[in-house]
């Protein structure tokens, strides 16, 4: 069976992946840009946004295994749009008519709507569904290669107390966020489920991975 897989999720070292005041103008509130500068830093992300340079280290290594096996992505209704998203019949997304999944994504929220083709591969399809049938759907879409399940925090939290996620790459951020929405919230113990390994990075981060025992 293909597997349930988390790659480059930030956390804040107080467990917060994502900040308050979430808005159109502030996808991640108060926390800005801060949880993904590592990201930006590194040559695939030069590569990806069509610039130069960029670091080549190991998160750069860890950056590159977001794509390479993903049949399909599923994600929650709060990284595809700002809040009140649903409202607007317009709004395709965050990442304009190329999204970077190139693949069957699965959207869940309460608010229904029409599939959306996009160019380069994605379209957006958009359930109202538990996290397992969710995931069953994806399989089926991803015709034998792995699910991303993308975030935000409150999706892989509830992916994980379901046991369903197969591995899971967390990068924590050596700052403090001190209020948001955290990862770990309710999974004590997760620690029995899964073989964990930390790598520190020259950036500042430690990348963190977490796989299925």
């Amino acid at each position: 069976m293909s597997l349930a897989r988390v790659h480059n999720f930030s956390v804040s070292l107080d467990g917060f992946a994502t900040g308050e005041d979430l808005s159109l103008e502030a996808p991640f509130g108060h926390a800005g840009e801060r949880l993904h500068e590592w990201m930006f830093a590194t040559r695939w992300w030069k590569e990806t946004t069509g610039g130069n340079g960029g670091s080549s280290g190991l998160d750069d290594v860890f950056v590159r295994r977001f794509d390479p096996g993903i049949g399909a992505e599923v994600m929650g209704a709060g990284k595809f749009g700002y809040p009140g998203w649903h409202k607007d019949a317009d709004w395709k997304g965050w990442w304009g008519p190329n999204p970077p999944f190139h693949t069957p994504t699965f959207v869940l929220t309460h608010h229904t709507r029409p599939s959306i083709e996009m160019e380069g591969g994605t379209t957006f399809h958009f359930l109202d569904t538990s996290p397992a049938e969710a995931l069953e759907t994806a399989r089926e879409a991803a015709g034998g290669l792995d699910v991303r399940i993308g975030g935000g925090p409150t999706v892989i939290r509830d992916f994980l107390a379901a046991g369903l996620i197969d591995h899971l790459h967390v990068v924590v951020v050596p700052i403090l966020l001190g209020r948001g929405v955290r990862l770990w919230d309710g999974l004590e113990e997760l620690e029995t489920a899964y073989a964990i390994e930390a790598v520190s990075s020259p950036s500042g981060v430690t990348h963190l991975t977490l796989t299925r025992r």
